[in-house]
């Protein structure tokens, strides 16, 4: 069973809204080529379980491997040089507003997940249930523990349990995001962050009056690899935890 969602709201907002036609899913990519496969192929089975038509657009980002080729023709493919994921994303989505938003922004749901991770087959239809009450939804992640120690998996995954805010938890991850077309563009859509892009979104999102919602599950499947794709990116600070002293979250 899921755990309760909760969901922040604010005045003046209907609690309503028409239900989204079409979703669209942005992955961004650089040299993502022993990983994207996976991610894609996930996808593929979570766009099975919705009624509804999903568009999945890779965001290939300074890539110099085979990544390109993994994509299938059924999917989209937008090529960025910016080595930045902030600016990925944003390519991505731009793409997307183009492409599928002629019938209606409004009724145009956004997802967005990691080129490392795989999304649950119930992913889409979660974010989907919540679109009644909400505008944007922030999901968690669960790690894929193969490549580092237990010290590392013992610490994250405390900090992970005690981190919480009153709205619910308390993470926001690009690998489990989801959001109405037209409040993302309303508030200017991802910036060329090379990192937090997805922490600027989410507070713009409240900021502006966007309702949240913060489902524990379903939870993305993401890697524990060593390689950090980004400076200060989930991988460097799983790094961190090898020395640092315990907190008291």
């Amino acid at each position: 069973m899921s755990s309760p969602v909760e969901i922040s709201d604010t005045d003046g907002e209907p609690a309503r809204r028409s239900a989204p036609t079409a979703v669209v899913v942005v992955v961004p990519a650089h040299n993502e080529e022993s990983l994207l496969s996976r991610c894609l192929r996930s996808l593929r089975r979570a766009a099975g379980d919705v009624t509804i038509p999903v568009h999945v657009v890779v965001a290939l980002d300074s890539c110099v491997d085979n990544s390109a080729r993994l994509v299938p023709p059924t999917m989209s493919r937008v090529w960025t040089d910016a080595r930045n994921v902030g600016a990925a994303r944003a390519a991505g989505f731009a793409f997307a507003a183009s492409a599928f938003g002629n019938g209606g922004l409004e009724r145009l749901w956004y997802a967005t997940t990691d080129a490392d991770s795989a999304v649950p087959s119930d992913w889409l239809t979660a974010q989907l249930s919540h679109t009644d009450e909400a505008d944007v939804t922030v999901g968690t992640v669960a790690v894929r523990w193969r490549e580092r120690d237990e010290h590392v998996r013992a610490e994250y995954e405390r900090r992970y349990r005690h981190h919480r805010t009153a709205g619910g938890h308390g993470h926001v991850h690009g690998a489990n995001l989801g959001f109405r077309a037209d409040w993302y563009h309303r508030v200017g859509g991802f910036r060329p962050m090379s990192d937090g892009e997805d922490v600027d979104l989410v507070a713009r999102l409240e900021a502006a009056g966007a309702r949240i919602a913060r489902p524990e599950q379903p939870a993305v499947l993401t890697s524990d690899r060593l390689g950090n794709r980004v400076r200060d990116g989930f991988a460097g600070y799983l790094s961190g935890l090898t020395s640092a002293p315990p907190d008291c979250a």
